[in-house]
């Protein structure tokens, strides 16, 4: 069996490890690959047809001034996937490079296109489902109430699991051993997460530090720990340079990135609350049952086009999974340090409820069961039965 795999980010280079994983113990025949992916990918057989990092620019600002790279790599992507005539061509993410692969492919050939994450169209922009529906097949979801969306459209899909499920959680010997590292002892810790982007950074780092200042003055025994990333721990230390209230960062040019990823494991469990941005952290959360908040802005013009087209009365992923709403969020124009602080200080008093959706949330995203990565694997292979 010959697949052809595309990932053009870390995630989708996880998510591709994972599944490759997954046909490795679920197909009775050999599997062989070809396409784009990142050293996880490569380390289990893939021959990337260039670095999967030409494609990280996709999404963002810098795609303008390298309109004509990455056409280019669009186009000797689907000039291999035509080449080669493999079984299967799955796509992971990364919309704007894997949705222009895959309508180059079908206006080509009628080689079977799966694509791995389904666009969140019940947030925003339905009709993203209804233009991938002429192009791909086969859609693997990572959130259980997204089939429909994508079967209303005229694609199948399954619900495969999220891969935050298989994600390595401290032991408590080692959150132990992080507040010992740090010298916090027994202080109840409130994790800050500003974001992992300059933007994100940028909006929210002034507003979480006034919000860290008004908690210090309601509860002095709270201690803070920042974690952070490579891309924007200069940004982080000058921004938090300005608060009244220091946290501790988790620096990984200090620490080094091993170290850094296993003290951000071990905050994370050791941690009593959490003040985080919008996004998938809030599941990394959740996998550790720390009760949170959940905040975010961004520029008043970004403000007024996506609140226009906002389908959801809730971004928060524990309380859309959940089907609750015991997380407090504080979006947009509510993104201010009094209303924050408030919610926090809500939560702390009351943390229960929080607990039980996010436990419920983790059921729901497939713990305790079979792997993503194999669930997608026979997810596909079942697709691919089904058109013979």
């Amino acid at each position: 069996m010959k697949i052809f795999l595309t990932a053009g980010e870390a995630s989708g280079d996880k998510l591709g490890a994972a599944l490759m994983d997954g046909f490795e113990k679920t197909c009775s025949n050999p599997v062989s690959y070809e396409g784009v992916g990142g050293p996880l990918m490569q380390q289990r057989g893939l021959s990337s047809l260039f670095p999967m990092d030409d494609l990280a620019v996709m999404g963002i600002g810098e795609i303008l001034s390298q309109y004509f790279f990455l056409k280019r790599r669009i186009a000797e992507t689907v000039d291999a996937v035509l080449a080669e005539k493999p079984d299967v061509l799955i796509t992971i993410d990364a919309p704007e490079f894997s949705l222009r692969v895959t309508k180059a492919v079908r206006a080509k050939s009628d080689i079977p296109i799966v694509h791995y994450v389904a666009p969140s169209v019940w947030a925003w922009r339905p009709k993203r489902a209804d233009k991938m529906a002429a192009h791909v097949d086969h859609v693997l979801a990572l959130l259980p109430f997204e089939p429909p969306y994508m079967e209303a459209a005229g694609m199948s899909c399954d619900f495969v699991g999220h891969p935050v499920v298989t994600d390595p959680i401290a032991s408590s010997k080692a959150a132990e051993a992080v507040r010992t590292y740090y010298g916090i002892g027994d202080a109840p810790i409130v994790t800050v997460l500003p974001g992992s982007r300059k933007s994100e950074v940028k909006h929210l780092a002034p507003i979480f530090g006034q919000v860290v200042e008004q908690l210090s003055e309601h509860r002095p025994d709270l201690q803070f720990v920042l974690p952070t990333v490579p891309n924007v721990v200069g940004m982080v230390q000058n921004e938090v340079s300005k608060w009244s209230v220091k946290p501790i960062v988790l620096d990984p040019r200090e620490l080094g990135a091993e170290k850094a990823l296993s003290h951000k494991r071990a905050i994370l469990r050791a941690s009593d609350f959490a003040l985080a941005a919008s996004g998938t952290v809030s599941l990394e959360l959740a996998a550790n049952s720390t009760p949170m908040v959940i905040a975010y802005t961004m520029n008043w013009l970004s403000r007024q086009i996506i609140g226009r087209m906002l389908r959801v009365d809730t971004v928060t992923l524990v309380n859309l999974v959940a089907e609750s709403r015991t997380v407090p969020e504080y979006i947009g124009k509510d993104c201010q340090p009094d209303m924050i602080t408030a919610g926090l200080l809500d939560v702390i008093g009351n943390v229960q409820p929080q607990k039980e959706a996010m436990a419920k949330t983790m059921q729901r995203l497939g713990k305790d069961g079979l792997a993503p990565g194999e669930r997608a694997a026979q997810s596909v292979l079942n697709f691919l039965g089904r058109r013979e």
